[in-house]
């Protein structure tokens, strides 16, 4: 096959739908960006327009990429998600996404450990809201119909569906309790498989992955210590360990890499968080505060998960003052985001080789500066920001029958800079870490339990 071959990953995230054409090396030739709507029709709510953003998002991301010349296209997305579809592979219903409380079971207060059980009570609710659906599909599986006709997921992304899935197949016991048929749920196959043809032209349809695998198997953070941040709407942070161990509150999940496992989590003090800050404050140019000047937020605006998988935990900004700006307060919101990652590290018990940063937040240079000050360790960031995107486009090879190891995807690993700490601010971060520290023990803001 030649160098030039050209394949496609599309990532279906919560903001935008971002797509790459990358070619035998990983040089993004083409991108393209959808956005759509991430809709919080209530505090503990979160949900997408699934026919907006997981149907014709991707397809409007495939066709503004204009590459008829790909071999295959491969999709990840968030999970977990979930709506109703119609026989046409429309959806019907609202798209559940991750930390809605339309996953919680009932009387159940907390996450548990992965969020297991999130996506079967998605499915009761959905199957409530619609029982005559022809399907109940995640995000993949709406965007994988939509753009070749067939509704089909990865492993990965059906076991976060456990208990509906069993690692073999949909379960008819599990899927019954909650009001569905295992013939309503979307086929399962191996990351990589060629599954089927994209309409309107020769391109295979790859399976893609989950979002943070994608991420994960093109940033090159495969070596024991080196710490993976991936800066989007969810802010995700893995340490690479040798072996697989426990600590309480942490998630530990196998690495793409032989042999290795990673340990750490999701917060919601990334994109969401920040986004949040940016449309409430005042402009303001983080560079701009003073090391001693900024106050502390506990940034917790929709609950928390790692480590504390508490959905009442809620956001503080602690001891302002009529010497804070909008300068302070973004760069507070900033540090903030960098002292969960630093919280994640130190959990872990990990020794830290190094900080690799990928994601959409890697344009963001306040956000970077923060990370590498809240642990006083430089960042390097990656070069291609869509990183879940170019993980599906490596998959998407594999469809094709140019590569045949997901191991191989580390060569497109690739840094565009590295961020330093800067010693001037060391102090004061510290001290404001503590400060932060204290806040999570009080669990300040919390909604009380009958909101649940």
């Amino acid at each position: 096959m030649s160098r030039d071959d050209v394949t496609i990953g599309i990532d279906v995230g919560s903001t935008a739908v971002k797509a790459v054409a990358a070619d035998a090396d990983g040089r993004v030739t083409a991108r393209a960006r959808i956005p759509h709507r991430l809709l919080v029709p209530a505090p503990n709510r979160l949900e997408h327009d699934a026919g907006e953003a997981w149907r014709r998002g991707p397809v409007a991301a495939l066709n503004e990429l204009d590459r008829p010349d790909a071999k295959a296209v491969a999709v990840s997305a968030m999970v977990p998600s979930l709506t109703a579809v119609d026989a046409a592979g429309e959806p019907m219903t609202a798209g559940l996404l991750y930390g809605d409380e339309r996953g919680r079971a009932p009387q159940q207060q907390a996450q548990p450990l992965p969020a297991l059980g999130e996506a079967a009570e998605f499915l009761r609710w959905t199957a409530a809201q619609a029982p005559d659906a022809a399907g109940y599909w995640p995000a993949p599986a709406v965007a994988n119909h939509a753009l070749a006709g067939e509704a089909v997921i990865d492993f990965a992304t059906a076991a976060t569906a456990y208990p509906l899935f069993d690692g073999t197949g949909w379960d008819p016991e599990a899927c019954a309790e909650r009001g569905a048929r295992p013939d309503q749920m979307p086929r399962v196959e191996s990351m990589g498989a060629a599954v089927g043809q994209v309409h309107g032209g020769g391109a295979a349809l790859g399976i893609g992955a989950i979002d943070a695998l994608c991420e994960q198997m093109v940033a090159g953070a495969d070596r024991d210590g080196d710490v993976l941040v991936l800066c989007g709407t969810t802010l995700i942070v893995w340490t690479t360990i040798p072996e697989a161990r426990q600590v309480p509150g942490l998630w530990t999940i196998p690495h793409t890499a032989a042999g290795k496992s990673q340990i750490g989590g999701a917060s919601n003090a990334g994109g969401l968080f920040l986004g949040w800050v940016d449309r409430v404050l005042a402009p303001g140019d983080p560079a701009d505060a003073r090391p001693g000047g900024v106050p502390v937020w506990s940034p917790y605006i929709r609950g928390e998960r790692t480590p504390f998988h508490d959905p009442g935990r809620r956001a503080v900004l602690d001891a302002l003052d009529l010497t804070h700006d909008a300068a302070a307060l973004r760069r507070a919101a900033y540090e903030a985001s960098g002292f969960v990652v630093r919280q994640l590290i130190e959990l872990s018990g990990a020794p830290v080789a190094r900080v690799v940063a990928t994601g959409g937040g890697t344009r963001v240079e306040p956000w970077m500066q923060a990370i590498a000050d809240a642990t006083g360790r430089p960042v390097e960031v990656s070069a291609v920001p869509e990183g879940a995107a170019l993980g599906a486009a490596f998959l998407a090879r594999m469809a094709a029958g140019l590569e045949t190891s997901i191991a191989d995807a580390a060569r497109w690993a690739r840094t565009a800079r590295v961020v330093e700490p800067d010693p001037a601010w060391a102090a004061a971060v510290d001290d404001r870490y503590r400060r932060f520290l204290e806040l999570g023990t009080r669990r300040c803001g919390a909604l009380p339990p009958a909101a649940f």
